[in-house]
């Protein structure tokens, strides 16, 4: 790490710690022969590839403006877009692979979106799952049917203790 004062070729690290929103790590450094501290931070490259063939860097604004479309009129705030659009990178980074389908981007933001809006999660569904008739769309709708009622009966589901002499 050159010294961005002296040019000088090496540095030492005084102290690191993670980036709050956990996309990086904040190094500060001290160059060992002009004393002056400078701040590095360190993040892992993650591509998007794009269905023309084209890469480009992972973006969460994209991500947030994407779904910004399928929340129109619905109560989302910013911040939960913002939130939406941490976990959606937190997950791609998560995959291992340096390089992800611009496709892998917009199903992995269906999970998400599910939990925060069921509206906005079907409109964007419509889209990344590609729906052809209103067959399509009952069929999602059905599926978000039986999810909701799963907890319901996971909860029926407990054996209740039994008290009684025998």
């Amino acid at each position: 790490m050159f010294c961005p004062y002296c040019r000088h070729d090496s540095s030492r690290v005084v102290d690191s710690r993670t980036l709050e929103d956990g996309s990086g790590i904040r190094r500060r450094r001290q160059c060992p022969q002009c004393s002056k501290r400078f701040t590095t931070v360190e993040t892992t490259s993650l591509s998007v590839i794009k269905r023309s063939g084209a890469a480009e860097p992972f973006d969460r604004s994209k991500v947030i403006n994407g779904v910004r479309k399928a929340c129109q009129g619905r109560p989302v705030t910013a911040d939960d877009l913002a939130v939406l659009a941490q976990e959606v990178e937190e997950t791609v980074r998560a995959s291992g692979n340096a390089e992800i389908d611009a496709n892998d981007v917009g199903l992995a933001i269906l999970g998400p979106l599910k939990r925060l809006d069921v509206v906005a999660y079907m409109r964007f569904a419509s889209v990344y799952r590609g729906f052809e008739n209103l067959d399509d769309f009952e069929a999602a709708v059905q599926e978000l049917r039986r999810e909701e009622l799963e907890p319901q009966t996971a909860a029926a589901k407990v054996v209740q203790p039994r008290f009684g002499f025998r």
